[in-house]
């Protein structure tokens, strides 16, 4: 069974023959394989050639990523939502992987707020200046999501963290008002172009889980430890209307100890892989700081070895 045809399977709620597995980014590459992508804030000012340069050096990383931890998918976050690396991406890995990209700042979220007081003011007071804001920003999403479906991604990934860990970031009557229905007509258009559709954030979603369930993404991540995120409880609530992707706790791979990341991984694999629906990952992504023998120790786990340690230098887990 290949990566695309795993993930497929466990998006129509049956059980592969293992759960897939991906990260939405890894940024440890130096330490695995010697390798850096390039600089974030570099893409913008490249010319042509350099680009091309680029988005190779990311392929070659990317082709390393996924043999070694044997990835069913990878979403191209280097250039982040751009065609070209999808086309590259799908020239590298052909049908055998899913491919996607990332959009961001599609909705209103904690990581696009520039100033809390005008905002909060007029969430109350100016109420048609955040739709204003919203609209754009939908717009602006749609666009980039026709472009990069063009390309031949096969998901987009619409990145907004619209929760703390206490809570949705504004009241869910006012999310209800003004993010569920721009990100709801992003959603549509990912489905109506024939991709599929994976909503993410961070924090406690569960005040407004029913809102994110009715715009109809295909995945929801990352269902996060840190802020009460139950899966098993999350799975009983949303199965067979939404597959979910994360929970292994992320600031357990950061500082360990292995038992607590076997814990965390074994619960994600017991309670959310039966019957299909669950793409198996960590909460957030693989950061920079994380020890990479960490994860490497959650794919031992996952691939249901015994050993307490894996070192670095291990290869492909198959």
């Amino acid at each position: 069974m290949t990566g695309r045809e795993r993930i497929l399977k466990t998006l129509r709620f049956e059980e592969p023959d293992r759960p897939p597995h991906f990260e939405v980014m890894f940024e440890l590459e130096r330490e695995a394989f010697g390798l850096q992508f390039p600089d974030r804030h570099s893409w913008g000012g490249m010319s042509p050639d350099e680009k091309d340069r680029a988005v190779g050096l990311c392929m070659t990383i990317y082709e390393r990523i996924v043999e070694r931890f044997a990835w069913d998918g990878l979403c191209v976050f280097w250039p982040w939502s751009d065609p070209d690396g999808v086309v590259a991406a799908k020239r590298t890995f052909g049908d055998e992987i899913l491919i996607g990209a990332p959009v961001g700042n599609s909705v209103w979220a904690i990581e696009s707020v520039e100033d809390w007081v005008q905002f909060s003011t007029d969430l109350f007071g100016n109420p048609a200046a955040i739709h204003t804001e919203a609209e754009s920003r939908c717009l602006r999403a749609l666009e980039k999501i026709d472009q990069l479906i063009d390309a031949g991604t096969d998901f987009i990934f619409l990145a907004n963290d619209v929760a703390f860990n206490s809570g949705p970031f504004i009241r869910p009557e006012q999310f209800r008002e003004f993010v569920t229905p721009y990100l709801a007509r992003q959603v549509a258009r990912i489905r109506e172009r024939g991709a599929l559709a994976f909503v993410h954030s961070d924090g406690n979603l569960m005040p407004i889980l029913q809102d994110l369930l009715s715009t109809d993404p295909h995945v929801l991540h990352s269902i996060d430890p840190m802020a009460g995120m139950d899966i098993a409880e999350v799975k009983r609530l949303t199965y067979d209307r939404v597959a979910l992707m994360g929970n292994v706790q992320c600031s357990l791979l950061q500082d360990g100890p292995p038992e607590a990341i076997r814990e965390s991984a074994l619960y994600c694999l017991t309670h959310a892989s039966p019957g299909g629906g669950y793409i198996f990952s960590t909460s957030n992504t693989i950061f920079p700081g994380m020890p990479l023998a960490n994860y490497e120790w959650m794919l031992a786990v996952f691939r249901g070895k015994k050993r307490d340690t894996i070192p670095i230098s291990s290869g492909r887990f198959d």
